[in-house]
């Protein structure tokens, strides 16, 4: 057999490889004298031989390789079945949730709750809780600490009562004290009030009320004089006695307070023992002293002035 009559022919070799490496896949004849019959087996194993710097070996390897690639790309082994029936039971899942948030839950509504801002600028507040209080216990609570401010002179100290640690409005302290204030009314006041005392040569106690409007609010006032006495006179320190019977039936008169209408209940000695004061349109103080009107009128203006 001459050699240049050899055609080496390589096959089971991927297209990809052929072209990778300049192997013809395409066998050449020779002469029909010469051609040549061979095995599968014995043509690798010739070019396996002629294989000096091991390409077909690397060929080989690499479809090898391929091979095992495409085995574990596949959706049919075992270990992308288990992937996949995890990723599906994770979708499963993941609507159930939605589902479940959307139609089957009933939506909370969390109220906020309302944040009291105060309404003149106090030196110090404390807070009194007064769950389950009883009107004479809320007065005698609130009385003991009027007497008890440790306040500087002239300075005012914000009394705020409290109900499981939420600040009580205007509308509650009514209810919890048994006031007689019209409720037909009550919208006609702001819910945020102060109560206080003012330091200085007496402790005076005070409550700051806000309205829409002293033209709105002049009439349930009024109407109120008659009961307010009774609402109040624990909070100013006073009992009900043979001596002090007589202002339950007491009227209130006209009167000025540092230039303001104001509507005074007067004792027999013409001592001022309550009054209510417009302070301006929307405020209206009651208290018992001119001092601590004064002192509460020049913090309403202060706090009026834009800086």
């Amino acid at each position: 057999m001459e050699k240049n009559s050899e055609k080496i022919f390589v096959r089971n070799v991927s297209p990809v490889a052929r072209n990778r490496y300049g192997i013809s896949g395409e066998q050449s004849e020779t002469d029909g004298k010469n051609k040549i019959i061979e095995t599968y087996a014995e043509d690798m194993a010739k070019v396996l031989e002629d294989d000096k710097s091991g390409l077909i070996k690397k060929i080989i390897h690499e479809e090898e390789e391929h091979e095992i690639e495409k085995k574990n790309l596949s959706p049919e082994s075992t270990k992308n079945k288990l992937f996949m029936l995890i990723g599906a039971l994770f979708i499963i899942f993941s609507f159930s949730t939605l589902f479940y948030l959307i139609f089957m839950r009933d939506v909370a509504t969390v109220s906020v709750e309302k944040q009291f801002r105060p309404l003149i600028f106090h030196d110090t507040s404390i807070f009194i809780e007064v769950k389950d209080f009883k009107k004479e216990e809320i007065a005698q609570a609130v009385s003991n600490k009027v007497n008890t401010t440790k306040v500087k002179n002239k300075g005012v100290e914000g009394i705020y009562l409290t109900s499981d640690k939420k600040v009580i409005g205007f509308t509650k302290f009514i209810e919890l004290i048994k006031g007689n204030f019209i409720l037909n009314d009550i919208d006609l006041v702001d819910d945020n009030f102060l109560l206080g005392v003012v330091n200085g040569a007496t402790k005076d106690f005070f409550i700051l009320l806000k309205a829409r409007s002293m033209a709105d609010i002049f009439g349930p006032l009024r109407a109120w004089e008659n009961k307010m006495f009774f609402d109040f006179y624990g909070f100013f320190g006073k009992e009900i006695s043979p001596e002090t019977k007589d202002l339950l039936t007491a009227n209130f008169e006209d009167g000025v307070v540092e230039n303001k209408n104001a509507r005074i209940l007067y004792d027999e000695d013409r001592k001022i023992v309550m009054m209510y004061i417009f302070a301006n349109d929307t405020s209206v103080i009651i208290t018992n002293t001119e001092n601590a009107a004064q002192e509460i009128m020049l913090r309403l203006a202060s706090s009026g002035v834009k800086k």
